[in-house]
């Protein structure tokens, strides 16, 4: 091999290292502009998603945006925004008020033992009852204008409460009696309720509820969620001095197992306390 020929191979070699080296330099330059831009796109994807978690978090959730919708009252119902809910005859002299929450463990428990005996003073005219629905097992607190944050069932089944008594007052005690049976009572802490679908398969346990599309589309629609909150403000505002559920409450009188702070819890108690009550 001449010396011509070995330096004319070696000046090609280092010409092609050198433009393999250029390739290599464009190629990493393009990488690097590649990672930049999607680094970048990166950055405002995420600026603009925690933007939209930002705008979302701040919106007023369901039930906030309903505290200033009207009130649709149901059929049934007298007072300010249909919320004086009076069952029983005409020719019952004295009125018993009961407080209750829907998701309140302790009603479902004087429910199952009581709630009969309930129906049929009513039904016997012995009294009239008055219903005051609340809602702060949810965390509310409507006297002050505020939703809480432990649920959405006890506002939700009041709704759907609502919507049963635009069907008929018996309807509505039994309904009220089927959300309170063991069968579909859930936990305290388990805010089942909150789910229309549940609370439509225990309307269809009650004969003029079962399958009642009015009854349905009310539910799934909220047509009575802002009356629901308007009851709970009654019961958040009420004169009788009531804080808890269960609660009976006869002539402004609190009615109490004798010696105790206590609702009657059973059949001989329940006669003995509203028995004196419709004495008095």
């Amino acid at each position: 091999m001449s010396n011509r020929n070995s330096q004319t191979a070696k000046t090609a070699a280092r010409e092609r290292l050198r433009a393999e080296r250029e390739r290599e330099a464009k190629r990493a330059k393009t990488k690097r502009q590649i990672i930049v831009a999607c680094s970048v796109a990166a950055v405002l994807a995420a600026a603009g998603g925690i933007g939209y978690l930002v705008v979302q978090a701040n919106k007023p959730g369901h039930w906030e945006a309903v505290k200033d919708e009207k009130v649709v009252a149901p059929a049934n119902t007298t007072g300010t925004n249909g919320t004086t809910v009076v069952i029983g005859k005409d020719t019952a002299k004295k009125t018993l008020k009961v407080y209750e929450d829907p998701r309140c463990p302790i009603c479902a428990q004087f429910e199952q033992t009581v709630g009969s005996t309930v129906k049929k003073d009513i039904d016997d005219g012995k009294f009239k009852i008055q219903y005051i629905g609340g809602t702060f097992i949810d965390g509310d607190a409507l006297s002050k204008g505020t939703i809480g944050s432990r649920g959405e069932g006890s506002k939700n089944a009041m709704s759907a409460m609502g919507a049963a008594l635009n069907v008929s007052p018996e309807a509505f005690l039994e309904y009220k009696t089927a959300l309170y049976s063991k069968k579909w009572h859930p936990e305290e802490t388990d805010d089942k309720f909150k789910s229309d679908d549940y609370l439509i398969e225990v309307a269809n346990t009650v004969p003029a509820l079962k399958n009642n599309a009015k009854f349905q589309t009310a539910v799934k629609n909220g047509t009575y969620d802002a009356w629901a909150l308007a009851m709970s403000k009654t019961f958040d505002t009420n004169k009788d001095g009531v804080t808890g559920t269960p609660s009976f409450v006869m002539d402004g009188k609190m009615l109490t197992t004798p010696g105790t702070q206590n609702p009657p819890m059973t059949v001989a108690e329940f006669n003995s306390v509203v028995g004196a009550a419709l004495k008095g």
